[in-house]
């Protein structure tokens, strides 16, 4: 039986760990590794990670810092950040990686998925949308970005997700600019409208604060992926920084009352 993964997600900027407001004021919060290790022994069902500096400088993706992590990892792991061909993202896989996600990259050129899913397979190859709200009067809808936010992109989010699917994509992360570290929860809108319009598995990161938050969007959403940043790493009003995740048993209940909640729909 399919059942929802709960996955953290790291930012590695300048080395580190981060974690970010809507994209901006990163804090640092630890080491990689060390995080790893947590993560480990706390036997969360994935992680991901995302260094944010890659796109941005027009870097390659940090070989040393991947190796590392895939020989900590003792869970499925995906990376992303500054995959720009096929020849990085297949040796990224043989490092020990199990996904390898592209955001900008596969917005410049959609068929850099098929390159890559030809190179690695279909199921290891992960998009990864940014969205936020447009502002203005007269402005509806959710626009596309890149590069932390900065670049925006006249692109309905969702004709691109189904786009990069049909380009080879085998699995959709919806990231909301807007929510990204407030903890106030998730975008229920744009996840249900994305997740009636895909095939493949989605991801959705941006606004976690709570357990109940992840039930929340379950019970709307069904199986799919629910990331979260800051939900992991924070703890208390003060933000204090403490990697945590739900006990097995917290996990079975959340994700059974939300199932049985989405049932219902």
């Amino acid at each position: 039986m399919l059942r929802p993964r709960i996955i953290p997600c790291l930012l590695v900027h300048k080395g580190g760990l981060v974690k970010t407001r809507q994209f901006k004021a990163p804090k640092y919060v630890g080491d990689p590794i060390n995080a790893v290790k947590i993560f480990n022994e706390k036997e969360s069902d994935e992680l991901m990670v995302l260094d944010i500096d890659a796109a941005v400088n027009k870097a390659e993706p940090n070989y040393s810092l991947i190796a590392k992590l895939a020989a900590e990892c003792r869970m499925p792991l995906c990376y992303g950040g500054g995959v720009t061909t096929a020849e990085q993202a297949a040796r990224i896989i043989d490092l020990g990686v199990e996904k390898v996600s592209i955001s900008s990259a596969a917005i410049a050129d959609p068929a850099l998925l098929t390159r890559i899913a030809d190179a690695i397979g279909r199921q290891s190859v992960v998009a990864v949308l940014d969205v936020r709200k447009k502002t203005g009067l007269f402005s509806k809808g959710y626009e596309v970005c890149t590069h932390n936010g900065k670049t925006g992109h006249k692109l309905d989010p969702i004709s691109l997700a189904q786009q990069l699917q049909e380009a080879g994509a085998g699995e959709i992360v919806i990231n909301s600019i807007d929510r990204d570290g407030d903890m106030n929860g998730y975008d229920i809108e744009i996840a249900a409208r994305m997740r009636v319009a895909l095939k493949v598995p989605l991801t959705v990161l941006g606004g976690a604060g709570s357990l109940d938050h992840i039930g929340e969007l379950l019970g709307a959403c069904g199986v799919i992926g629910a990331a979260a940043g800051s939900l992991f790493v924070f703890k208390g009003q003060y933000r204090a920084v403490l990697i945590n995740y739900p006990t097995p048993q917290q996990k079975d209940e959340l994700c059974r009352a939300a199932l049985h909640s989405h049932s219902k729909l």
